[in-house]
């Protein structure tokens, strides 16, 4: 498979100065504008992250659809849907009519979602964690229900009142073919990497590692993926795997950029997330050569089949068109992207 690249958007949105996303309206309007612009630059994803309670995007399917219908190529996707906030049945129609009207771009990441603000969050949503068992283990189970529904299994049987007697399966309506083998699961470790191997999702693997041995981040992701990939294949899956990695990338070409990112360290930062000691990917600021040179050298980058760019979407759509034609012109090339249109 060719390497892909995407944007990928927080969706923040703040009623502050130089923030040009005032509004949760500006936030969405713009995401789908930004994807407009991206599919013209030749980017082949728009990606956006999925957190509630926050001034962010929250509901996604709304927000791909529009997408969907205001492009023609571009993927559209999630990194990541936080499952324990899910009905995987009622997820699972809103995943299949999503990616119908898309004809079939969906690049679906869910997982076990990132640290929040709210305490027991999915509990007010409703969905409270059954006896001995962990948030974690709600997110896995009612993943697996949700990969049966979009594989047109049957998930309820029929009402013999209604059927003459006769009792039988019903799936979720409607199936979107082709969907299952476009579901990726947001791992933050080597051993949730492997588990997703075994169940057949792709991987996404973010900035962030729940775990360190003490080797760079990409090293550290770079073993992920290879876990990943042996795991895969002993599961005897017959299509291919694969693997996202997320990357901030801020190339500075302008004295604005300078102003923005200048001071960035471009250094990975270790500290403890939820108790455990965790490895965060750094940022990659400097000339577009410099990165270039930088993300050619990373070992996960090199190994990954997408690369997802993290957006400052705060900073609008121009802004953020511009760094993605300097990316696709200047510094993706280097790390094995091209654009098709200039294939052609």
């Amino acid at each position: 498979m060719k390497k892909k690249i995407g944007f990928l958007s927080f969706g923040h949105w703040r009623d502050v100065n130089g923030s040009q996303t005032r509004s949760a309206a500006d936030s969405l309007l713009q995401t789908v504008e930004l994807a407009q612009a991206a599919e013209e630059l030749g980017v082949d994803g728009a990606f956006v992250r999925v957190h509630h309670f926050e001034r962010q995007l929250a509901a996604p399917y709304p927000l791909l659809a529009a997408i969907a219908a205001r492009t023609s190529r571009i993927e559209m996707g999630t990194g990541v849907i936080d499952m324990r906030y899910e009905n995987p049945l009622y997820a699972a129609e809103e995943a299949a009519a999503t990616d119908l009207i898309s004809g079939g771009r969906l690049q679906l990441g869910v997982s076990r979602g990132s640290p929040e603000t709210a305490l027991r969050g999915a509990e007010a949503f409703g969905y409270v964690p059954g006896e001995g068992r962990t948030a974690a283990d709600d997110a896995r189970q009612k993943t697996e229900i949700f990969l049966a529904a979009i594989s047109g299994a049957a998930v309820a049987r029929t009402d013999p009142a209604r059927t003459g007697g006769i009792s039988g399966g019903l799936a979720i309506q409607p199936q979107s073919p082709g969907l299952r083998d476009r579901v990726w699961w947001g791992a933050g470790t080597r051993a949730t990497a492997q588990w997703a191997a075994e169940r057949g999702m792709n991987l996404q693997s973010s900035t962030l590692l729940s775990e360190d041995t003490g080797v760079p981040f990409d090293q550290l992701q770079a073993e992920q993926i290879e876990l990943y990939r042996k795991a895969w294949q002993e599961a005897g899956h017959e299509r291919e795997p694969l693997v996202s990695v997320s990357r901030s990338v801020l190339p500075i070409t302008e004295d604005i950029d300078r102003l923005y990112f200048g001071n960035d360290d471009n250094q990975d930062q270790v500290g403890l997330l939820e108790g455990v000691r965790s490895r965060f990917g750094r940022t990659y600021t400097g000339e577009p050569d410099k990165i270039a040179e930088e993300l050619a050298r990373d070992e996960a980058v090199r190994a990954a089949d997408y690369v997802l760019l993290t957006v400052p979407n705060q900073l609008g759509v121009a802004y953020n068109a511009r760094i993605l034609e300097t990316i696709t012109k200047d510094v993706a090339p280097a790390f094995g992207w091209q654009d098709d249109r200039r294939a052609q």
